[in-house]
């Protein structure tokens, strides 16, 4: 949940400049020569077939790689064909070795502060949790929301919102080939997560239009990685953007990283191929810049812009609520956040720190500070964090002009496949050798002039896939696809309807969990959410027909319902009589 995953982060080094590692224009210096017992390899020999000119390009080149200490990814040079010798050089072309190496020796010096995924030392004296006047609460603040709704739709019909997806992970977790997005959790209309979202922004352009007399758009920036990019560009055409403009899904890829051993070596995927990694949800900034994507948003007018990742099944896109909030406070930079359930839930939480706001991990935080609670019983930080944040186009500016340059890396401790350079054999570690730097989306609150909070219910608008369903049974396909139709139950009750069962009897708006036993009692809503064992009544609406559980009314009140229930723009469908 919003990087809560364990995991050990040490700070980084800030990079000198704007630019750093060339991130996915690759890794770099060299294609040529390894030095062994000091002496670089010879390359003339290496770079038989090529003009001299490459040949003294490849040999400066791996003198420079070398003299980093980094000359080992050559070593198999000699073994590469022509293909792979090119892309080794592609891959390796514009890497600042020297950088690399200052980074990890600042790594692996500021890490004794820190531990392995301890905490920190000193910081629970020095948090402060989120004051009253900085949060908004979709629970806490009802009578507010019709008014921050109304502002969030005046400003989407200006088309002044844009939504930026951060979409680079792959499906490697849920056990499956292809981006997150592409992923189908097994609802009855087969919906991906991109098909979900894109149905919900046709939606609220709707909504915008309707209340506002006149046609509008909200651009779709999507980041992926170098890995998804062209999987994702063909699943979008292959779905003729899902009734999108083409001109409004904006494509662009964040950078990579090299992966690290332990003793600051550049690790090698496969002999002639660099083990790399995206260089984190907050590659984001720097990919603004490379691409110019701010320039592109202000040209289109935007002002507003909602920042999300792809694995939340419930994520509200372009959320007028959350938009309008934050515009009537003047905000910057806001985040949206869920209530933490427990003092041990894995999940960081937005907070003040020296009284400036960040996201602590919970791996940071002493289970004594994580159990204080405030004088309504409520957990003292609670705001836990799900990466949905609110932006100004200006502050991204500032961003990408001012601060990306001051942003350190963080790194995490890794499992990382390698080639052992000794023996040229593929190693797969049984427990973590190396480790990948990464920026967080969130790690530019520090900068924000105006911060806010937005508080939202966890039934309503979390649930992400991060797991196959093999593994632990939570943020799986099976939860996510649970949490969807619970809400979309709820919907269906609240605009008046019912569910009936095969008897014709009504079923209760809170359903028993039963998993077989005979003294199941009343179950909590949110138990409902979290158990992937339970099976809510199967009901699934389409983002078309309503955005967030509105204009319901003329399809169910009054109405009763046999379980699955679909309804979508070609009207209602549901179990009628024996299976049919």
């Amino acid at each position: 949940m919003g990087r809560g995953t364990a995991r050990s982060r040490l700070p980084l080094a800030a990079p000198r400049r704007r630019g750093g590692i060339k991130g996915r224009r690759g890794a770099a210096a060299a294609l040529a020569g390894e030095r062994e017992g000091g002496r670089v390899a010879g390359m003339e020999a290496a770079g038989s077939g090529a003009g001299q000119e490459e040949e003294e390009e490849v040999a400066a080149l791996g003198q420079r790689l070398a003299a980093g200490g980094q000359g080992h990814v050559l070593r198999f040079w000699p073994e590469l064909g022509g293909a792979a010798r090119r892309a080794l050089a592609a891959e390796l072309r514009g890497m600042d070795v020297a950088e690399i190496n200052r980074f990890f020796r600042r790594a692996r010096g500021d890490g004794a502060g820190a531990g392995a995924g301890g905490a920190v030392a000193g910081l629970d004296a020095r948090m402060q949790p989120v004051p009253r006047d900085v949060l908004g609460s979709a629970c806490r603040d009802r009578a507010l929301l019709p008014r921050w709704e109304s502002r969030g739709l005046a400003e989407i019909a200006g088309s002044r919102v844009a939504v930026l997806l951060l979409a680079g992970g792959q499906g490697t977790r849920l056990g499956v080939p292809y981006p997150k997005g592409m992923c189908d959790v097994g609802l009855p209309s087969r919906k991906t997560l991109f098909h979900l979202q894109a149905q919900r922004l046709r939606r609220l352009q709707q909504l915008a239009e309707e209340q506002h007399g006149s046609p509008c758009h909200i651009p779709w920036y999507i980041m992926t990685s170098g890995r998804t990019m062209e999987s994702t560009k063909e699943f979008f055409l292959k779905h003729r953007y899902f009734g999108l403009k083409k001109e409004n899904v904006i494509f662009f890829q964040q950078g990579m990283l090299p992966a690290l051993g332990f003793d600051g070596k550049i690790l090698l995927e496969e002999k002639g191929k660099i083990s790399m990694a995206p260089d984190g949800n907050g590659g984001l900034y720097r990919a603004l810049g490379v691409h110019g994507i701010v320039d592109d948003m202000e040209q289109r007018g935007v002002q507003s812009v909602h920042v999300y990742c792809v694995d939340n099944i419930l994520v509200k896109v372009a959320d007028p609520r959350f938009i309008g909030f934050c515009l009537e406070k003047g905000a910057d930079c806001g985040a949206k956040v869920v209530e933490k359930t427990n003092p041990t839930e894995p999940v960081g939480v937005v907070c003040r720190v020296d009284g400036v706001y960040q996201v602590v991990e919970y791996s940071e935080i002493s289970l004594a500070t994580a159990q204080k609670r405030g004088l309504d019983g409520r957990l003292l930080f609670n705001a836990g964090n799900i990466a949905n944040h609110y932006f100004t186009t200006a502050f991204l500016k500032d961003v990408v002009n001012t601060y990306e340059p001051l942003l350190q890396h963080h790194v995490a401790e890794k499992k990382i496949p390698h080639v052992d350079i000794a023996t040229g054999q593929l190693i797969q570690p049984e427990k973590p050798n190396g480790i990948k730097m990464e920026k967080f989306v969130f790690d530019i609150f520090q900068f924000s002039k105006k911060f806010v909070v937005y508080e939202v219910l966890r039934e309503d608008e979390f649930s992400p896939l991060k797991n196959a369903d093999s593994q632990n049974g939570k943020d799986n396909p099976t939860t996510a696809r649970h949490a969807l139709m619970s809400l979309h139950h709820c919907w269906v009750l609240n605009a008046g309807g019912h569910f009936v069962d095969e008897n014709g009897t009504r079923i209760p708006a809170i359903p028993l969990v039963t998993n077989g036993r005979s003294d199941a009692t009343p179950a909590d809503v949110n138990d409902n959410l979290k158990d992937a064992n339970d099976l809510p009544i199967q009901c699934e609406i389409s983002p078309l027909i309503s955005y967030g559980g509105e204009g319901l009314e003329k399809y169910v009140k009054d109405r009763e319902f046999r379980a699955p229930l679909m309804i979508d723009e070609d009207g209602i469908h549901e179990l009628v009589k024996n299976g049919v």
